[in-house]
């Protein structure tokens, strides 16, 4: 046998065995119950955490106090 009656015989075998898809389209639309839901939150609050500032000082502290762990930090990056 070759390469194309192999093929062959390999799409016919998967015909077999795998079922088509049927109902693959969902039932109803789920974008209106997105939109509902995402218009019913509260906006989000777009300060930032506490820790977060907490985190950029000490970094800021230890680029300013320790020049030569720049090349360490961006390693890391």
């Amino acid at each position: 046998m070759n390469d194309e009656e192999n093929n062959k015989e390999i799409k016919e075998l998967l015909k077999q065995a795998i079922a088509p898809a049927r109902h693959a389209e969902l039932q109803r639309d789920l974008w209106p119950q997105m939109l509902r839901k995402l218009e019913e939150q509260p906006a989000a609050m777009s300060a930032v955490p506490w820790f977060d500032w907490a985190l950029a000082a000490i970094l800021g502290a230890v680029l300013v106090f320790f020049p030569s762990s720049i090349p360490a930090l961006l390693y890391h990056l």
